[in-house]
């Protein structure tokens, strides 16, 4: 995954760059980096964060970051920001998304002996250099954001800091989101909304998908339209996206409060206490409990002035070490209880099933689940939420291959959450965590709590459709 931010000032930018990025370390765990636009030129610098906050790494350089307009950027995997050269002039870029076509995007470019690209660890291309090579071969910028938009097949959203401003063009189906915002001496525009209140900005646009516009420290310009077809992740609000963040105007709080309302309607079953896996687990247990009456507690507490997310080491049993050090179990709290745990989702399901383990060695009585989406069949092929997992890694997937003898073709039925395909599928996901039950929220259930049509979000984890 990734995030992104930008500023444009009339004094100095550098401080509510360095926050804004900062406030974007929740989407990426790999680099960061800054680009700042002063009088001498655009000045660079980017860290691994692998192993370090963001803040901790880049305090040291902002000395030497003092500009009037930047950009800055948290991703998961390539170097960013990038200066390109062009005939355009020069520039900064960072970009959010996937971009599935790259390899014919890249062996286009061979074939007519029209560029070259450095190369990333491992020997794959950055695709930030390969979005930077569509816009430069059209003649403005606006023209090349579009070209770019209308060749990558996946998703791709783009700030651009230029001599004169900073583009942003939002991914051509809106699969993730960008907003602007303004106070008396700067704009800014951000892939997290939560970015402005502390920097003093008040939101001000929410780009529509597709759409470009043109920002400078007196305002904004949109420089193409947004199209009317939007896709825009479902799981933001489920899982990745900030609590106090607003997407399409609607908050991911409140959202999985309403997430939790929805899972408790549907539910009969009698339990001492409702808690949270935390962080984005704990919106949805409020709602629960809120709507159910039954006390909010918690169990356990997540200790994070040294660990890091679990999902940052590349090694599982890293990542499940970590998941482990962070988490700690209160007795008192478990003994004798029986305990419902409300989830944003159960992905692979191995760091969950040493927390049920755990749980019940320190005494619970019973333990259910109630993940906050449906079951996750199907790999996200538009946003880089993980590049090493395999399909067949995901739960419910092994599930399916435990039942159908393959897991390559997901039948309907195991989408049908009334169908006994779908059951057996909970059962089997069910038995393998050790729950004493588990149910999922229903995808219909699910769309209400976000309040937007289904036609505008994409659902495609759950249900394969795209």
């Amino acid at each position: 995954m990734g995030g992104f931010f930008g500023v444009v000032s009339k004094g100095s930018c550098t401080e509510d760059l360095f926050y804004g990025t900062d406030y974007h370390s929740h989407l990426g765990t790999m680099r960061g980096g800054m680009a700042v636009r002063s009088h001498d030129g655009i000045h660079r610098v980017i860290h691994d964060i692998s192993n370090a906050q963001f803040r901790s790494k880049f305090e040291d350089d902002l000395s030497e970051m003092e500009g009037w307009m930047g950009i800055g950027v948290i991703s998961d995997f390539e170097d960013q920001p990038l200066i390109i050269g062009s005939h355009l002039g020069k520039y900064a870029i960072v970009t959010v998304g996937v971009i599935n076509n790259i390899d014919e995007l890249v062996t286009r470019v061979f074939k007519n002996r029209s560029g070259h690209f450095s190369e990333m660890s491992g020997a794959e291309i950055n695709p930030t250099e390969v979005v930077a090579m569509l816009i430069n071969q059209e003649e403005s910028f606006t023209a090349g954001l579009t070209h770019a938009q209308e060749e990558i097949e996946g998703s791709c959203s783009v700030l651009l800091l230029t001599d004169e401003g900073i583009y942003a063009s939002r991914d051509r189906l809106g699969r993730t989101p960008i907003s602007v915002g303004r106070k008396s001496d700067a704009m800014a525009v951000t892939f997290e909304t939560c970015t402005f209140p502390n920097l003093e900005y008040e939101y001000v646009h929410n780009l529509g998908p597709g759409e470009i516009v043109f920002i400078t420290d007196d305002g904004f310009e949109q420089k193409k339209e947004p199209g009317e077809g939007m896709h825009i992740c479902s799981f933001l609000w489920v899982y990745y996206g900030y609590p106090a963040s607003n997407y399409e105007g609607i908050n991911v709080e409140d959202v999985r409060n309403r997430c939790g309302e929805c899972l408790a309607k549907r539910d009969d079953v009698e339990v001492d206490l409702v808690a949270g896996i935390p962080d984005s687990g704990t919106g949805h247990a409020v709602g629960y409990a809120n709507y159910s009456g039954v006390p909010y507690r918690r169990p356990f507490v997540k200790y994070t002035p040294t660990w890091p997310r679990s999902f940052m080491p590349q090694n599982q049993n890293v990542r499940d070490i970590v998941a482990r050090m962070k988490l700690i179990p209160i007795r008192e709290l478990i003994q004798d209880k029986r305990i419902l745990f409300c989830e944003d989702s159960i992905v692979r399901g191995t760091q969950l099933q040493d927390t049920v383990k755990r749980i019940f060695d320190a005494g619970a009585a019973e333990i259910h689940m109630r993940p906050a989406c449906p079951p996750l069949v199907f790999g996200c092929k538009f946003l880089n939420f993980s590049r090493s997992r395999s399909v067949l890694d995901l739960a419910g997937r092994k599930a399916i291959k435990e039942l159908e003898g393959s897991g390559d073709i997901v039948p309907d039925e195991y989408i049908d959450n009334k169908s006994e395909k779908y059951a057996e599928m909970v059962e089997r996901i069910r038995r393998r965590l050790n729950l004493t039950s588990l149910s999922y929220q229903r995808l219909d259930d699910l769309v209400e709590a976000i309040g937007i049509p289904k036609e505008k979000l994409c659902t495609y984890c759950f249900d394969g459709k795209e």
